[in-house]
């Protein structure tokens, strides 16, 4: 349905459909943030480079800043909300991954798809997977200990 240039979508996030009324230019990080009030992706530089609005799109991570909302219908979104209390999270925490927290939830979702998909990964795949994301506070270290930890434990 279309009022005034805008359309009526359903995005699946988080294992459940939403209805939304979007218009053809929002991004799916506006979406998300603006439309569902799941804010746990962060609106960082907007152009693809922070990674902070990081979110997986069938299973694999996707820059909700650079994905037009239109573009996920048909398509499984996962937020950070989505992954509850997924074993990432207490690694980070058990590994003192972040500090400020702004970049956390672009890693969480990173390092969730890193060990859903590539399990065995060693130092050179751990580190490429996190180049896709920054972070101004931590050092890469307490991150790439906290994705050792879990793929160490036969992550599901």
């Amino acid at each position: 349905m279309h009022l005034s240039g805008n359309s009526i979508i359903v995005l699946n996030v988080n294992g459940e459909d939403k209805t939304v009324m979007v218009k053809p230019a929002y991004t799916l990080l506006h979406v998300l943030r603006e439309e569902l009030s799941l804010t746990g992706a962060k609106s960082g530089c907007e152009n693809g480079d922070c990674g902070a609005c990081t979110v997986l799109v069938d299973d694999m991570p996707v820059k909700s800043c650079l994905m037009l909302a239109v573009e996920a219908v048909g398509h499984r979104i996962t937020t950070v909300e989505g992954l509850k209390n997924a074993p990432i999270q207490d690694a980070f925490i058990k590994n003192w991954g972040f500090q400020c927290g702004y970049c956390t939830s672009g890693f969480l979702m990173v390092c969730h798809a890193l060990a859903m998909h590539k399990p065995d990964a060693d130092d050179p795949i751990i580190e490429e997977w996190l180049q896709s994301n920054l972070c101004r506070c931590t050092g890469y270290e307490e991150i790439e200990n906290a994705v050792k930890s879990i793929l160490s434990g036969n992550y599901k």
